[in-house]
């Protein structure tokens, strides 16, 4: 691998993506306030929204019924997610012309290493450039992009020119572009820890940058390690290809808060059902060993909160402790409840196959 600083990554990111999608099949729609989610009167979610929307404060994974309110001529759209699947195949076909390192992150995101590209002189800039007019051509949709040494910055650049746009950031300027940037850019902080940050008078990468490692770690545990080296622009993850299943998980976000802890046993069957169809239909491409079981709980103040366990079974009945682990922790209606199931690595697969011989 090369070193970090000489690496050239490109973050692809598709501009309102099932939008987008949905007004080029449709003109009608277009330049219109337009989400894709589920309906309101059902607590369906925002997937997506174009610009137009989000003009009036809407946002992805805002309750359907709130973005509404804030915008009550937008259209809403139900989702069709065979056909974005099929577009961001399309997409990432056009990557692999310039690259066998790519790590799609969803239908509408991907990294791409193109450090040892041979396209316009191995310019990162150049290919980035080409892929997005290349993507207009062959769909008529726009990406943005972000380039950098590293995977968390050229995630933070492709935001820089959002839509249809691109920026870069050049290794010789990491170190000044990280004083200024804000902390919420940073991978694992979200609104909670930027608050928390914000009262210890931390609001940019600047003020992280004072704190020690030691006093990092003492205020956020294992993540300080983390913001120590995010907080100067160093991330040493490389590009993974990867396609292997992780993880498989179904959840439910409820018309009605769930009231008490037999109502989220009630409710264990359906998606018990929904994760088994998951299931069968991964492993016809894959084996698949479970390793551990998952439960997530949102509560109806949006607190989230997940319980965990080590079992190679997946059944339906392992779920109820993990239920009830999780939900104990407030005692307070729910809004959302998930369960899934986490799979054994490739290598481990074989290390259990060879001690089996």
């Amino acid at each position: 691998m090369l070193a970090t600083e000489l690496r050239k990554i490109i973050h692809i990111d598709m501009d309102c993506f099932y939008a987008a999608i949905e007004a080029r099949d449709n003109p009608a729609l277009r330049s219109k306030p337009l989400a894709v989610g589920g309906a309101a009167d059902a607590r369906g979610v925002v997937a997506t929204c174009s610009y137009e929307a989000r003009k009036f404060g809407v946002h992805s994974a805002m309750p359907m019924k709130t973005a509404l309110r804030l915008c009550p001529q937008m259209i809403r759209v139900p989702p069709r997610m065979s056909v974005y699947r099929e577009v961001s195949q399309q997409i990432q076909a056009i990557f692999t012309d310039y690259t066998e390192l790519m790590e799609p992150l969803s239908l509408d995101e991907a990294y791409l290493d193109v450090s040892r590209a041979r396209q316009h002189q191995g310019s990162a800039t150049l290919i980035a450039k080409e892929i997005r007019a290349r993507i207009w051509q062959e769909q008529q949709l726009t990406a943005s992009a972000g380039i950098a040494p590293n995977k968390f910055l050229a995630k933070v650049a492709s935001d820089w020119h959002k839509p249809n746009g691109q920026y870069v950031i050049l290794p010789q300027a990491i170190a000044e572009f990280m004083l200024t940037l804000p902390v919420k850019h940073i991978p694992g902080v979200g609104t909670v820890t930027a608050e928390r940050m914000a009262s210890l008078g931390v609001r940019t990468c600047a003020d992280l940058q004072s704190w020690s490692v030691q006093r990092l770690r003492d205020e956020f545990g294992r993540f300080g390690s983390r913001l120590y080296e995010l907080a100067r622009g160093i991330d040493l993850r490389s590009v993974s290809v990867d396609n292997s299943y992780k993880s498989i998980s179904v959840e439910d976000t409820f018309v009605t808060d769930l009231p008490d802890l037999a109502a989220c046993y009630a409710e264990l069957p359906a998606l018990f059902v929904a994760l088994e169809q998951r299931l069968a239909k991964a492993q016809q491409s894959q084996r698949l060993v479970p390793k551990s079981l998952l439960v997530k709980i949102r509560f109806h103040d949006f607190v989230l909160t997940t319980a965990q366990t080590t079992n190679s079974l997946v059944e339906e009945r392992l779920f109820l402790p993990l239920i009830q682990q999780a939900w104990e922790r407030r005692r307070v209606p729910v809004r959302l409840l998930g369960i899934g199931v986490h799979f054994a690595e490739p290598w481990a697969l074989e290390q259990l196959r060879l001690e089996l011989v």
